[in-house]
């Protein structure tokens, strides 16, 4: 892609809530560009390596149309693809990983072609345009509180691009258009006086964000010898202590951690080939995407596992910095922090027999597609997040505040329905977990809507919520929803030739657009008979 362009709708990032958006502008009609900064479109299931967390109803209900065909498709290309077992094959539900974090555990390379297919008949209609290794650079600001267009560096070839659309989404990984465009946002943990949020911190700090991780994926060969190279950094990542109150019961490199609920010391399990898939029983099946049992016998010599675990949490600085050398650092410095924890798995790691380390744990760099066998990008908790004309907040969906129901608080401009605990992983700032229940909730449409630019929509995890309220609505099933909406009401406001707030000002436009949603298979409200269950192991990610 060179030269000028324009388009009606620019999504400037491919992780699924842009790969989300792109699907729904491009069925609609409308040309589409979306640009993406790795070689891979998917986001977290494919350049972040992160299997899908999702709530325990998944199954049955609880996502748009369109996630449930992108979860089927995949199923249907383990069906068609690979050699399973026949058991494996009648499984209405297969889980090809067996991993107990998700009742869909997969490897990244299935979840990048699955969507690769469907967007390819769009692309072959010339609706729609992916660009690849494409680096958003500038966002230019037009009359009326518009962008204009957005520049990209084109980092394949080191030349600028330029595109003018109608409509903008940043569905970028950590709210890049905001501080691009100087558009308002929010940015790290908010303080109770601004949100009345229970568990907000006196102070708001900026720089207290949740911890990033740079994941991997292992396999295990009894007998063999696949030692990596000591990284540069593993003596201090061996001594670190994080930093944390309440404080972490010893070094990060270490089976004891700290229990995300409770704060008590708890000691992981470990031990390849023989851990069960039962929910919170170890960290071998946790986020296995590939249990050779699923396929015929002498198919794969080892189940494959991505490690996204407690301790590849980087806690010295985020991604967030106005410095591309501070988040280079930063970004170096977390890669060491993962091929560190590796290293010590190989090495010095207590074995549940008495010994130290598996020398038979292999890095299985085709597994993420790069040459250093990490992520093509880092596992994002916490992005920048629009000011928007509402936000949500603890008090909106917290079950310790909301007794007497068993859903969160209802909006009627809802777009969309998630459920997940308030889960934030330690953060920058030097706070421990928070692990709290959160009832099922909606997605109000006002939370997608900036306070003063008229045609950016957010389409990630950068919509109006909070520091808190981040923690429940970050994962993919509404990561998903959120860009399939956004890209919805560019399409319905390009037709009406409305605007996102008049839609969101407007109670007929309003509900009329929910019914445009309803029509496209977007579940705006959970059933009202749904039964809480504590406890469910779809509900939490470590």
């Amino acid at each position: 892609m060179t030269g000028e362009q324009s388009t009606d709708v620019l999504i400037v990032g491919g992780g699924l809530g842009g790969c989300a958006a792109a699907l729904a502008i491009a069925k609609a009609g409308y040309r589409v560009v979306m640009t993406e900064q790795t070689d891979w479109i998917g986001g977290q299931l494919t350049s972040q390596a992160v299997p899908p967390d999702e709530h325990g109803w998944i199954e049955r209900f609880g996502c748009t149309a369109s996630y449930r065909k992108l979860r089927n498709y995949i199923r249907d290309f383990y069906r068609n693809n690979y050699p399973l077992t026949a058991s494996a094959r009648k499984r209405e539900f297969l889980n090809p990983g067996n991993g107990w974090v998700s009742p869909l555990c997969h490897e990244p390379i299935v979840a990048l072609e699955v969507l690769r297919a469907m967007l390819a008949p769009y692309v072959s209609r010339k609706l729609l345009t992916i660009a690849l290794r494409h680096q958003p650079v500038a966002v230019e600001l037009g009359a009326g509180d518009r962008i204009s267009a957005v520049t990209f560096r084109n980092e394949a070839i080191g030349t600028d691009q330029t595109i003018a659309a109608k409509y903008v989404l940043d569905a970028t990984e950590l709210g890049d258009l905001l501080s691009l465009g100087d558009i308002e946002f929010s940015v790290g943990r908010e303080s109770h006086t601004q949100t009345d949020e229970p568990d907000a911190a006196t102070e708001s700090d900026a720089t207290d964000v949740q911890s990033m991780s740079v994941c991997f994926a292992i396999d295990h060969i009894e007998g063999e010898d696949h030692t990596s190279e000591k990284p540069s950094r593993y003596d201090f990542w061996r001594e670190y202590v994080p930093p944390l109150k309440p404080s972490w019961p010893g070094k990060l490199l270490d089976w004891k951690a700290c229990h995300p609920r409770t704060m008590e010391t708890v000691e992981y399990q470990f031990n390849p080939h023989h851990e069960s898939s039962r929910a919170f029983s170890g960290l071998w099946s946790y986020r296995r995407i590939l249990a050779r049992d699923n396929f015929q016998p002498g198919t794969f010599a080892s189940d494959i596992c991505a490690i996204n675990w407690p301790m590849i949490d980087y806690l010295p600085g985020h991604l967030l910095n106005d410095s591309a050398e501070e988040n280079n650092r930063h970004l170096a410095d977390a890669k060491q922090l993962s091929l560190s924890l590796l290293y010590w798995l190989q090495t010095e790691a207590p074995r549940t027999d008495g010994g130290l380390g598996y020398p038979g744990l292999r890095l299985r760099k085709d597994v993420v597609g790069t040459d250093d066998g990490l992520a093509k990008y880092p596992y994002i908790r916490e992005s920048r997040r629009i000011k928007a004309e509402f936000t949500v907040c603890q008090q909106h969906v917290s079950a310790k505040l909301r007794p007497n129901g068993n859903r969160a608080q209802q909006f009627e401009d809802s777009v969309g329905i998630g459920s997940y605990r308030i889960d934030l992983h330690p953060t920058t700032g030097g706070k421990n977990y928070l692990d709290v229940e959160a009832l099922p909730f909606q997605i109000p449409l006002g939370a997608l809507i900036p306070v003063r630019i008229e045609n950016l929509l957010p389409a990630a995890k950068n919509l109006g919520v909070t520091h808190i309220t981040g923690g429940c609505y970050r994962l993919h099933p509404v990561e998903w929803n959120v860009g399939e909406v956004a890209g919805l009401l560019a399409c319905y406001c390009l037709k009406k030739s409305q605007s996102p707030r008049g839609v969101y000002r407007t109670a007929k436009l309003r509900r009329e657009f929910q019914s445009f949603l309803e029509q496209q298979g977007v579940q705006l409200e959970w059933p009202s008979d749904i039964v809480l269950k504590e406890g469910d192991p779809h509900g939490h990610a470590l």
